[in-house]
């Protein structure tokens, strides 16, 4: 009989993904990429001190590299044998983080832009929903290798999807109107760019509406949760039965 040797070197198994949050504290439903039940397989989740959505999203995430390092470093510490985010504005530090964890890195959903752009018919393109056009910048988009003529649209004029989570205005949120924000900026986008094929969510707290707006528009959409499958599939391989 052959021994069974288990292999050492980690802290903790079972959890390849690790996932670098934002420092907030608004609702996160299921869907929600910082809901742990939106996965189904296990995660390691370490908050980034300071990385306020604010910060963040609206201020481009100056200073915060370092900090993003040191918790990528330590999940890496603890067994994850991969990094993610949980804010796609952090496309910025894509070459940075992978540089220096030495793990695959993928920082923010805009990765998928390009693929999604392969598999549509010629004539048709990408759109982008985000939680602020305004701040999303075109050195956003070339770290993520977006088109910087990608049409883009965000959900600042909302009434609850943007203040709650970007102006902090409260640690509630009404889910109908969140929704109902979202929905109107993908309708807006498409109508003012009937062109596009598919939509991109750049946006990690947006998965929970992405069936509703998928309904709304008539388009495929694509998002975190979309590519963090697709990523984790990599990382644990389905093993088929073979009779």
């Amino acid at each position: 009989m052959n021994p069974r040797i288990a292999q050492g070197g980690k802290a903790i198994y079972g959890a390849p993904l690790g996932i670098l949050m934002l420092e907030a504290r608004f609702p996160r439903i299921p869907g929600d990429m910082g809901n742990a039940a939106t996965w189904p397989f296990p995660v390691l989740y370490r908050v980034v001190p300071g990385a306020s959505p604010k910060r963040v999203v609206l201020e481009g995430a100056r200073g915060l590299l370092p900090d993003f390092v040191a918790a990528a470093e330590d999940l890496v510490r603890l067994g994850a044998e991969a990094i993610t985010t949980n804010c796609g504005f952090l496309s910025l530090f894509q070459a940075e983080l992978a540089a220096r964890v030495k793990v695959p890195v993928a920082t923010s959903s805009l990765l998928q832009v390009p693929w999604v752009q392969a598999l549509l018919p010629p004539g048709q393109r990408v759109g982008v929903l985000t939680v602020s056009a305004a701040t999303l910048t075109p050195e956003h988009l070339r770290a993520a290798g977006v088109p910087l003529d990608t049409p883009i649209a965000g959900t600042e004029r909302g009434r609850e999807f943007y203040p709650v989570l970007i102006e902090g205005r409260s640690q509630q949120m009404d889910i109908a109107l969140a929704e109902a924000d979202i929905l109107a900026a993908g309708r807006d986008l498409v109508a003012r760019h009937p062109e596009i094929g598919a939509v991109v969510l750049e946006c990690t707290n947006m998965p929970p509406y992405a069936a509703a707006l998928r309904a709304a528009i008539g388009r495929p959409v694509y998002d975190i949760y979309s590519m963090i499958a697709w990523f984790q599939q990599g990382l644990r391989p389905r093993r088929f039965a073979f009779d």
